[in-house]
């Protein structure tokens, strides 16, 4: 017997549909495919003989009669799946099933964004271009509040060299020249007319590229969408266009959200070009490190705000999960994915954030909770936990030492480590394989960084095994809830995984240098706090940052 081309597409279309309709029984894994895809391959009956061959994948032992029954209902389902796959969904389309960081926690249904206030940030205009494009974002608000500086200028200035280093470090997908001088000279004429509309006004960033914008294309770094264009705005983009900011380019980040390769190259590290910036914020971090420009937004799902920001030694904040809209924005997992601000300053993250933070009715996750800037308490009500072992001696941390001076209370903790957290990371991969099941059907591999592996993963681990990782994250999250309840945030820790899948906010910030081979390269602190309790975390965060001063430092470009 032969097989013709079309037969043979039919074939290999079914074979995965066998697949899918086992792993949906909770009996598919990766390991599972290898042993019956040669069965498959020429075949539409799923048999018992098939069943039993897959038993010790799914870690079961069926009698006779129990193979014989669930062969019949994989290949009843066989048609089922077939009717799904038959239905185009947009990546926009999230499941019927929304993750709630705080799901006992009452939630506001008005936003007031008045209790969000500047420092005066006022100083006289500094000598050159070089020392203007590497103020913070209150500093460069004072400058146009006082009319030492233009948007325009400013806009010009940023242009300039985002068009000059781009060249060495790619961190930028598209220049929006012509809409960055068009939104520079309405801000200008709105503030020469006395409507001046807070500290982001006239004030140029940049977007993740995954970020949609009308007009340019959002490419979310891959190859496969390297000429999308989406005929949306997203939420955090129309909030600073509404703040009055200036979208300066739309910035690189790794293929799908993933490390700092891109179809355009590695992204750079401004202070160590020989590097790259890591991911998957890469642009983001590397444009603000560089002073390319005034701010930059970027998203995390498992690392990608705090991880450049470490490696590039800027400012960042990962927003608890659901405190900002991620319409408009790329899903990578629907459960995980955060979008937040990446600064000179951790003073200029609270201004953003206080922008772009809220319900906006197009999210299902996005909810509406306070937040307070500058924080209306004294540093000496804060508790402050830290990361302790036998025999710790607060004098000598340096850290520590910093946060005793400034008057916080210190108090030991242990993170949780019941629970097999990384192993639970499977969350991720599963809804990403989810997102781009398509790609993944398809056998699209070109430009995706190492994904279409973890695609293939995500595609034969059972939805069982999905939702048990999710009942213990269910029990990761009480934990977190009941340490989180003596503190108000912590120091440190090694809690990528943990913060990621309960949704608690983290910032990053500099925190000294290391110099090596003659190259200077920035270390990082960290602080996490309660669900929602940015106010807090910040305002401690903040004073440290403010104490020690590395976030003032920057890298030299030739």
């Amino acid at each position: 017997m032969t097989i013709d081309a079309e037969d043979r597409g039919q074939v290999k279309c079914d074979r995965r549909a066998v697949l899918a309709s086992i792993t949906g029984l909770g009996i598919g894994t990766a390991v599972f495919h290898r042993a019956l895809a040669q069965q498959v391959t020429a075949t539409l009956t799923v048999t018992p003989e098939m069943i039993q061959q897959a038993e010790w994948v799914a870690g079961l032992e069926l009698a006779d009669v129990d193979r014989d029954q669930v062969a019949r209902r994989v290949q009843s389902a066989l048609g089922r799946v077939a009717e799904m796959r038959n239905v185009t969904v947009g990546y926009d389309v999230p499941p019927a099933l929304l993750f709630n960081a705080a799901p006992t926690m009452h939630h506001a249904e008005e936003l007031d964004r008045s209790d969000v206030h500047a420092n005066p940030g006022l100083i006289d205009k500094p000598d050159g271009d070089e020392a203007i494009a590497f103020l913070s974002v209150n500093e460069l608000a004072g400058l146009i509040r006082t009319k030492q500086v233009s948007s325009t200028e400013l806009t010009t200035l940023y242009l300039d060299r985002l068009h000059r280093f781009d060249k060495t470090l790619k961190c930028v997908v598209t220049f929006t020249d012509d809409l960055a001088l068009s939104q520079a000279k309405q801000a200008d004429d709105e503030i020469s007319r006395g409507h001046y509309r807070g500290p982001l006004h006239g004030i140029p960033w940049g977007a993740k590229d995954l970020i949609a914008y009308p007009g340019y294309k959002t490419t979310w770094g891959a190859t496969p969408f390297r000429d999308q264009r989406l005929d949306v705005k997203a939420t955090v983009a129309e909030r600073l266009d509404q703040a009055g900011a200036v979208l300066a380019a739309k910035l690189s980040l790794g293929a799908l959200a993933m490390g700092d390769k891109w179809f355009g190259g590695m992204t750079r590290n401004p202070w160590n070009i020989e590097e790259g910036s890591s991911g998957s914020s890469a642009g983001s971090a590397s444009a603000v490190a560089a002073g390319l420009v005034g701010f930059a937004l970027g998203s995390e799902t498992l690392g990608s705000i705090v991880s450049p920001c470490r490696r590039c030694g800027t400012s960042g904040l990962r927003p608890t999960f659901g405190r900002v809209s991620r319409y408009g924005c790329m899903t990578l997992a629907w459960s995980m994915d955060k979008i937040g601000p990446i600064c000179r300053s951790l003073e200029d993250c609270a201004i953003v954030f206080g922008a772009i933070h809220g319900h906006d009715g197009r999210d299902g996750t996005a909810v509406n909770r306070p937040f307070i800037w500058p924080l209306q308490r004294e540093l000496s009500t804060l508790r402050v936990g830290y990361l302790s072992s036998e025999g710790d001696v607060i004098e000598d941390r340096e850290e520590l030492r910093i946060l005793k001076k400034l008057g916080v209370q210190l108090s030991p903790i242990q993170l949780p480590d019941s629970l097999p957290v990384w192993a639970m990371t499977l969350v991720l991969n599963t809804e990403a394989a989810t997102v781009f099941d398509e790609l993944n059907r398809n056998n699209v591999t070109e430009g995706l960084n190492t994904w279409p592996n973890s695609f293939r993963q995500g595609a034969f681990l059972s939805a069982v095994d999905y939702l048990r990782a999710n009942r213990l994250r269910t029990m990761l999250m009480k934990e977190m809830e009941t340490l989180m309840s003596g503190i108000d945030c912590y120091v440190g820790g090694d809690d990528l995984a943990i913060t990621n899948l309960t949704g608690h906010p983290t910032v990053v910030s500099p925190n000294g240098f290391e110099q090596g081979d003659g190259v200077r390269t920035p270390n990082a602190i960290t602080f996490t706090g309660r669900l929602f309790g940015e106010s807090s975390l910040l305002a401690v965060a903040d004073a440290y940052q403010q104490a020690t001063g590395f976030h003032r430092e920057h890298p030299t470009l030739g």
